[in-house]
């Protein structure tokens, strides 16, 4: 519709430009042409002006393909390279000069994180290949992303399996082989499990996943260590090439502080890599006494079952009452566990809403599910009649760990009694067991925990008791109902008041190519968070060499990064001072110079098969990288792309359209003036 504007604008401004050309011509002007032309462009703008304020201009762009180097530059990557490593970084950077006559090339080294520069000092710690591909596809998804080259060995050790990622790349994939994919004899502990807190005088157990190699035949035990000394040792025969099993340790607690354990497997002859033959654990074993509070709604056997689970361990004071007999004051009670309380026939609602301890609410047939909903914000469920609800065990559950044959034993327990429809568990929580018949977060959850300031644990069914009796009777012992019991009620006196200030580390098992992080809480009488007092730190090294610190205020607690550090032992003391009485805790932690690069060797040319045939692309080997070129130049799917921009612009936005006008006015006025002077 727009044209009829800029016709009638080109006809008016012929029409004056032909008046005054008559008109001038009549005068003699010298030249009339050139007065009518500038008397019909000034007219032709004014009217643009007026009936055409804004004009709309379409700008065509051509976007060549981009091209994404995302080089490995993580330290196994010169191991893997060996001698070729020189050759290597010669062709990449040849594959990169010829590429960018084309494409637009960028490159990106990663590791741990993504860099843009020196991609090829192979520094970074660790290996993400997941996280690198994410990054791209965040980076780069909304442009004109033609491949992706992604030369590496394949070993990550951090995120999840670029496998099975979410990431949904829509450029092609070509993986690029690094190393010998030939696997090599190796003895390896990759993981090992324990409860970072158990009571003194307790028997725990710390388990540890050994797996083997090419060293069938080896026939040797797996030791636990302290301070030098062999604890217990685990006897292992290898009988095949490849082997996975996993060891446990049973130890009793005999001195309460933080105890540094070291899990060692001799290496096998011939074995190259033996940085991985070894694990740290730290366990702190606590000398307290706890009283814990049991209140059921009425006499249940499962309050008997929770007494005989924690009896023998001296940490514990227990004290049984009745939901009518139920103590005024908690204040002298770290754990309050609630047998069917709230209740449908006492209400304890206001004096349980005050209540600021961990709690642990066992649900049955008498208890109030509307109120237990107004009370935590653990789960919401959905009352129904009691019903059967048989239990799973979660494998990804990692607030505490449990004997091997946990779901051995399961398989053999009955059914307990739930008075919930449905379950469904907050984002922040631990859930221990699901109904059955699957384990994932879709199904009902029956056992949860959250941890916080204030931990709390629901077990979403009575019948604790007939567990108890019936592991008994398949097995002989109770041993994992009891440490359901035991390690539910270890997880919630945990971080009680006994130790208003705490220090607190992410781990105790660092490498000495990352920072070290520790935590500080402070809680008053009334069990809240404070950090008006300064909190000082002091670390001491094996040498004796001490070093001070003063931790930073963050929200209502306290925290402190004191960088990287040496390979070594360090022990620490903090201290605070709140209402004239001094606060301590200690602790230690061990650095190691065994970078997560060294726990594995050689390629692994599945994954990197599989990824590239998943993405489109293609896998080669590091020493034909230069073939990559015809590869990408006769693929088809990457080609410029033709972007149209169009931009709806006000005349009165161009500052030189005035200008123009007024230079062509003053042009005429000029001409007229010189020509009259004549």
């Amino acid at each position: 519709m727009q044209w009829i504007f800029w016709v009638i604008a080109i006809v008016v401004a012929a029409g004056a430009g032909y008046w005054i050309y008559t008109a001038d011509k009549r005068r003699a002007v010298p030249y009339p042409w050139l007065s009518a032309l500038l008397r019909g462009l000034v007219v032709f703008l004014v009217l643009l002006l007026l009936l055409v304020p804004t004009i709309t201009i379409t700008r065509n762009q051509t976007e060549k393909p981009l091209i994404l180097f995302l080089q490995d530059n993580s330290a196994s990557v010169p191991v893997a390279l060996g001698k070729d490593s020189a050759t290597y970084r010669k062709n990449a950077q040849q594959l990169i000069a010829r590429l960018s006559d084309k494409y637009r090339v960028v490159q990106w080294g990663f590791g741990n994180a993504v860099q843009t520069d020196s991609i090829f000092n192979y520094h970074q710690q660790a290996t993400d290949i997941s996280m690198a591909l994410s990054r791209a596809q965040d980076f780069f998804g909304m442009q004109n992303l033609g491949a992706i080259i992604l030369p590496t060995d394949g070993r990550y050790n951090q995120g999840t399996n670029p496998l099975y990622q979410p990431t949904a790349l829509r450029s092609a994939l070509y993986t690029v082989a690094i190393g010998d994919s030939t696997v090599q004899k190796d003895l390896r502990i990759p993981r090992s499990y324990a409860n970072r807190t158990v009571s003194l005088n307790s028997q725990f157990e710390i388990r540890a996943d050994i797996v083997a190699t090419l060293c069938k035949g080896y026939n040797n035990s797996i030791q636990l260590r302290e301070a030098g000394a062999t604890l217990a040792d685990a006897p292992i025969a290898i009988t095949s090439d490849r082997f996975d099993r996993s060891v446990s340790f049973t130890i009793k607690a005999t001195k309460a502080g933080l105890h540094h354990y070291v899990i060692e497997a001799p290496a096998v002859d011939g074995e190259k890599n033996i940085a991985n033959n070894r694990k740290d654990v730290f366990v702190e074993v606590i000398d307290e006494k706890k009283n814990i509070l049991i209140v059921s709604g009425a006499p249940h056997p499962d309050v008997n079952a929770i007494k005989e689970a924690l009896s023998g361990l001296e940490g514990y004071k227990l004290t049984v009452k009745t939901a009518d007999h139920m103590p005024a004051s908690l204040n002298d009670y770290q754990l309050v566990i609630l047998h069917e309380v709230p209740s449908q026939y006492i209400n304890l609602t206001d004096q349980l809403k005050a209540l600021k301890k961990p709690v642990w609410y066992i649900l049955g047939a008498g208890s109030n599910i509307n109120a237990l909903n107004q009370l935590q914000q653990v789960a919401r469920f959905s009352p129904s009649p009691p019903h059967d609800v048989s239990a799973a065990f979660n494998p990804s559950f990692s607030a505490f760990t449990l004997p091997q044959n946990t779901q051995a034993v399961l398989d053999k327990l009955p059914p307990l009694s739930s008075p919930v429809a449905s379950a469904e568990a907050a984002v922040n929580t631990n859930v221990l067991f699901f109904q059955r018949p699957g384990v994932d977060s879709r199904q009902m959850p029956i056992w949860i925990l959250q941890q916080g300031s204030t931990p709390m644990a629901i077990l979403a069914g009575d019948g604790l008791w007939r567990w108890r009796i019936y592991e008994f009777k398949n097995f002989n012992q109770h041993n994992v109902v009891d440490e359901c019991i035991r390690q539910t009620v270890s997880f919630l006196t945990a971080n009680s008041n006994e130790r208003p200030f705490q220090v607190q580390l992410p781990k105790y098992v660092w490498s000495d190519q990352e920072a070290i992080t520790l935590n500080a809480y402070l809680l008053n009488p009334n069990n809240e968070q404070v950090n008006t007092p300064d909190a000082q730190l002091s670390i001491t090294d094996s040498a004796g060499r001490k070093q001070g610190f003063s931790f930073e205020r963050s929200g209502n607690a306290y925290k402190l990064n004191i960088g990287i550090w040496a390979a070594g032992t360090y022990n620490y003391t903090a201290h605070a001072t709140y209402n004239s009485k001094t606060y301590t805790a200690s602790g230690s932690f061990v650095v190691e110079n065994q970078p997560l690069e060294l726990m594995e060797s050689g390629a692994d040319y599945p994954l990197l098969y599989a990824l590239a045939k998943k993405y489109n692309g293609s896998m080669l080997p590091a020493s034909n990288i230069g073939a990559l070129y015809d590869t990408i130049l006769h693929n088809d799917q990457i080609k410029p792309v033709i972007r149209t921009n169009t931009e709806t612009v006000p005349l009165v936005d161009w500052k030189w359209y005035f200008f123009l006008i007024l230079l062509l006015v003053t042009a005429e006025w000029l001409l007229r003036k010189y020509w009259l002077a004549q």
